[in-house]
């Protein structure tokens, strides 16, 4: 199978995710990741925003992902005004190809597919816990809004992280 690459980093390849791909970023989730979704989300997701649905690639071998969707509803920026924005579903990178930079590079090419389809904002939902993961995203230029109580299944916080792209 042959992707466009749109960014090299420290080796890997980062591309749009393909059909063929999705099996191997099931299997990233339930590895990396608590939450966990049924098969056809994952493929809905794909339909729906292909462009905002990425891997990392190493070795011939899908090695993270970030799952994107556009959405239109009240601000996570600026008050009660309605805005199209950008949602990160989800981003993970396997536990031994982690400290590469691939999770930096995979929100940053997100985010810039968000742009280009006219987003002015992008939120996310991270574990209170997940310190690396509120490090990176507070460097990209997110802010948290709001502490969302119980968000998860097993009962954590999450926080709700938001950044204009205006």
């Amino acid at each position: 199978m042959q992707t466009t690459t749109l960014r090299t980093v420290n080796g890997y390849a980062i591309s749009r995710c393909v059909p063929q791909d999705i099996p191997s970023v099931i299997d990233i989730n339930y590895k990396t990741l608590p939450e966990h979704y049924s098969d056809e989300f994952y493929y809905e997701i794909l339909n729906s925003f292909p462009e905002g649905f990425l891997v990392a690639r190493g070795d011939d071998r899908v090695v993270g992902y970030i799952m994107n969707r556009v959405e239109f509803g009240f601000s996570n920026v600026k008050g009660f005004s309605l805005s199209r924005k950008g949602h990160v579903v989800s981003v993970a990178v396997l536990e031994e190809d982690r400290g590469k930079g691939l999770g930096r590079a995979l929100v940053e090419e997100g985010i810039r597919a968000i742009q280009e389809k006219g987003c002015r904002e992008v939120f996310l939902e991270v574990r209170i816990t997940n310190s690396v993961a509120i490090k990176l995203y507070g460097d990209l230029g997110f802010q948290t809004t709001q502490t969302l109580h119980h968000y998860y299944r097993d009962g954590e916080d999450a926080y709700l992280m938001a950044k204009s792209l205006a």
